[in-house]
């Protein structure tokens, strides 16, 4: 049985928007999974400042992965893509966040889902507000519709 998990992605490192299409295509090939969707790219502001611009995106996965298998899978990409994990919130490589999974909340050491913060980030809420739709809810029952009323459009820049 498939899941459909929503991935945050973001880079502010090597070619940022390159990084987020390579992600792209190696999500594709994840076993066991099949990418249905990604947003359009935004850029925004590191939450360190003085720190690169981000390019940021989210895709949309279905996958029959269970949840830790599918984080085992991430981290795999990042590494790939020269991830290292120095300061939190730093400049990086590519950054992949599993967002939500299916309608599962998540409470492990690993994993958190839906993600922690991800309503206060505008960089994740407007790309996933593009591939869900207007009446969306979170496994926790917060509305997508809200959060994005609560978490306005600001330092963001759709490319």
């Amino acid at each position: 049985m498939s899941t459909r998990a929503f991935i945050g992605l973001g880079s502010n490192l090597d070619e940022p928007a390159e990084q987020l299409r390579s992600a792209l295509r190696a999500l594709d090939q994840i076993p066991e999974s099949r990418l249905a969707a990604a947003s359009a790219l935004y850029t925004s502001d590191s939450l360190l400042p003085g720190h690169p611009r981000f390019t940021n995106a989210v895709a949309a996965l279905d996958t029959s992965l269970a949840p830790l298998a599918l984080l085992d899978a991430l981290q795999g990409i990042e590494h790939d893509q020269g991830r290292v994990r120095k300061e939190r919130w730093g400049p990086r490589t590519l950054d992949l966040d599993m967002l939500l999974f299916g309608d599962q909340v998540i409470d492990e050491p690993r994993l958190k889902v839906p993600h922690y913060h991800m309503q206060a980030r505008p960089f994740v809420l407007y790309p996933l507000a593009e591939l869900v739709p207007a009446d969306f809810r979170l496994a926790d029952g917060r509305s997508l519709a809200q959060l994005l009323q609560d978490c306005p459009f600001v330092g963001l820049e759709r490319l």
